[in-house]
């Protein structure tokens, strides 16, 4: 590889991590997709790369459709949206470095939408509604013409039409975390049901794995997990989306929980648990 392609490829690097992260909504792996497609550069010959860019968004989006349908094939080797992922940072005014971090994320209500996606749905929006490539450049990737692309990525579009995941999290939303949080602690089941989507996904991260609960009675009949022993909380921003981080009475991380609100209803929420995950959350207790 000549100094010009390392160079060349290093001011792609960014671009890359990003693509690979919305395709799979997890910064390990989308650090192992980039460093493949470097191993990958490094063996071809630079003379037959006539566009370096859109050769090395297609080794990025190739590799990430592969790791996709393993995860299908093989679910053990998913692990949906690592706490390590979490952009967590207080409910208020972001600074601009944390503005930074937001914009880099990619909001927990549209990861949860789409996990739902094929993974061919999933790469096609990802490369054209958020990066704009090309239907023929992802048709490549695919092996599709460029119609049959088209219409993968229109499925995908009418599937998430409906999440738009505020920067800020949106008041709506908010109000919505908050009616929750209430419900929660006064054992309100009624109210409980009322802010939980039929089929809302609980998904709780334990040091001894995760544990899913789906259906919004299941939900709320665990309610009590939701006040706990936690004796300190604040309002916080997960990857944009409204949550909560709580703490025990000696200071030590109880928990971080985040919602993913569609059309004023909770549609999954994802709790943090592990005390060895929360120890990498820099947030300072109220």
């Amino acid at each position: 590889m000549t100094a010009h392609s390392t160079e060349a490829f290093e001011a792609q690097r960014a671009r890359l991590h990003a693509v690979a992260y919305r395709v799979l909504g997890s910064h390990a792996d989308a650090e192992d997709v980039v460093q493949e497609a470097w191993l990958r550069l490094a063996r071809q010959d630079p003379a037959t790369i006539a566009n370096l860019p859109g050769w090395l968004t297609t080794v990025v989006g190739r590799i990430s459709l592969d790791l996709l349908r393993s995860r299908q094939t093989h679910p053990e080797t998913s692990y949906g949206q690592e706490p390590s992922d979490f952009v967590v940072t207080p409910d208020d005014e972001p600074a601009p470095d944390e503005q930074v971090a937001l914009a880099d994320s990619v909001g927990f209500a549209l990861l949860v939408v789409l996990d739902s996606l094929t993974p061919s749905e999933r790469l096609a929006f990802v490369l054209h509604d958020m990066f704009a490539v090309p239907f023929h450049e992802i048709g490549q990737i695919l092996g599709k013409s460029v119609d049959a692309t088209k219409m993968i990525a229109s499925r995908a579009r009418r599937k998430v039409h409906t999440v738009d995941p505020p920067a800020d999290g949106g008041r709506e939303s908010r109000a919505v975390a908050t009616a929750f949080r209430a419900a929660a602690l006064g054992g309100d089941f009624e109210a409980l049901l009322r802010v939980l989507d039929p089929n809302v996904k609980l998904t709780v991260d334990t040091p001894d794995g995760a544990v899913v609960v789906l259906g919004a009675t299941e939900v709320a009949s665990r309610a009590r997990m939701f006040s706990g022993e936690a004796v300190r909380q604040r309002p916080v921003l997960v990857n944009g989306d409204p949550g909560y981080m709580s703490w025990l009475l000696d200071g030590t991380p109880f928990s971080v929980i985040a919602f993913a609100v569609t059309d004023g209803r909770i549609t999954a929420i994802h709790i943090v648990a592990d005390p060895a995950r929360l120890a990498a959350i820099d947030m300072p207790r109220p």
